[in-house]
């Protein structure tokens, strides 16, 4: 089996997460009012409902349409102005605002996502924004961090949502599927991209809790798969074990630039996402350098268009605050880009199936709000539970709204017989 230099996790040293600290709505007069008068516009032609505490209604929904309540106005408002990427979230966390189906409700904003903001202050904000910090950089202390603090969460709140196959990505439905159907048959679409069968000597950057690399097993190759949590990595070996191939699969604490060798085979299932951007060339240029000649990449990522990715690429936003720390989503363009900038890798195929990942956010978001009262007893308190409702509701919109999709791309590596 290839060797590969192993880089431990550390422990995660923040003192307190960051949805404990979140705080009373700051006071921003100033652009409250600002901030109401462009939520006011943007919302005059969407399809929703909004009721503000008082009986005043906005949006152009009807009866039937989703349903925003602002239960408490002023909080909304001044949590608005003072960063509306993060503010609209916290104002979900705190219980300012409150939706019975937040992802139906947040689905037409996404829809509307580049023309919610007029054009003269999409141009201007870039001057005031939050810029993500220099600490959540994808380098290797950063990495390691970002990846703790999402990852080494607990794995108890992962089970609580995601299927027998523990598989944290999107999901490809065909009909009829249940969850861990739709799982499976993505893993052995990635896995067929890159030619896994027996005797391939397989390398997967991500681990997640091991199910791909157990299925890579179970077709017959040799696995050393690469991660940077150790709760993750805990909990894999296990599962490893449990499925009796802990012969063929090696799971190891180690940062994707540290890996050495070469292999038959490269897979790597939305790991992209928490890179950064500025590091997608030192991403690629592995992928390349570590295949064998006449070697494949079976890649999945999640993307949006590349103007909003472009638009967007330096923004801090909730999502970096309180879920994925430092990460970006690419665009096709950029993955078509980087590849072709940085490697010899030929495109072999790829497919989309976004709707298989608003499927499969649906139901995570209905097992980890049927699961609450678990997590409750571990200790989350419920502004987490609102803070993880809202991250699932808020990418099940970007999905459905056809914002956000999800691909894999399959590589050769030129040069083979």
């Amino acid at each position: 089996m290839t060797t590969s230099v192993v880089s431990r996790c550390p422990e995660n040293t923040e003192p307190t997460p960051p949805w404990r600290r979140l705080g009373p709505a700051p006071h921003a007069p100033v652009r409250a009012f600002a901030a109401e008068r462009l939520f006011r516009r943007a919302v005059r032609d969407l399809p929703v409902r909004i009721v503000l505490a008082g009986g005043e209604r906005l949006g152009a929904g009807g009866t039937g349409t989703p349903l925003m309540r602002v239960e408490r106005p002023d909080a909304f408002f001044h949590r608005l102005g003072a960063d509306a990427k993060i503010g609209f979230g916290e104002a979900y966390m705190a219980g300012d605002w409150s939706s019975p189906d937040p992802a139906a409700l947040l689905t037409p904003f996404a829809e509307r996502m580049s023309t919610l903001v007029p054009a003269p202050l999409q141009h201007a904000r870039h001057w005031v924004e939050r810029r993500q910090p220099a600490a959540e950089r994808g380098t290797r202390p950063g990495a390691r961090s970002n990846i703790a603090r999402h990852y080494d969460l607990s794995n108890d709140v992962f089970a609580a949502f995601l299927d027998e196959t523990m598989t944290y990505s999107g999901g490809w439905f065909f009909p009829g599927d249940d969850l861990a159907a739709a799982q499976r048959r993505k893993i052995d679409g990635v896995l067929d991209l890159a030619h896994v069968g027996s005797g391939t000597n397989l390398l997967e950057i991500g681990t997640g809790w091991g199910s791909l690399a157990i299925r890579a097993a179970e077709r017959g190759a040799v696995v050393t798969t690469v991660t940077l949590s150790a709760e993750q990595q805990r909990l894999a070996r296990e599962r490893v074990a449990a499925a009796g191939v802990s012969d063929r699969v090696d799971v190891l604490l180690c940062d994707y630039r540290d890996v050495t060798g070469r292999y038959d085979a490269v897979v790597s299932v939305e790991m992209i996402e928490a890179v950064g951007h500025e590091f997608w060339p030192t991403y690629f240029s592995a992928l390349d350098r570590l295949l064998v000649p006449g070697g494949r990449v079976g890649l999945q990522a999640i993307t949006m268009p590349h103007s909003r990715m472009r638009a967007t690429r330096n923004s801090y936003t909730w999502i970096h605050k309180y879920i994925f720390p430092g990460g970006l989503i690419p665009s096709v363009r950029a993955i078509d880009t980087a590849v072709t900038r940085c490697t010899g890798l030929v495109p072999t195929g790829r497919r989309f199936f976004g709707d298989g990942y608003a499927e499969t956010l649906r139901q995570w978001r209905e097992r980890f709000l049927r699961g609450w009262e678990e997590l409750a007893r571990l200790g989350f308190d419920e502004r987490f539970r609102r803070m993880w409702e809202f991250y699932l509701a808020y990418s099940e919109a970007g999905f459905r709204a056809g914002y956000l999709d999800v691909g894999q791309f399959g590589f050769l590596e030129p040069g083979g017989k």
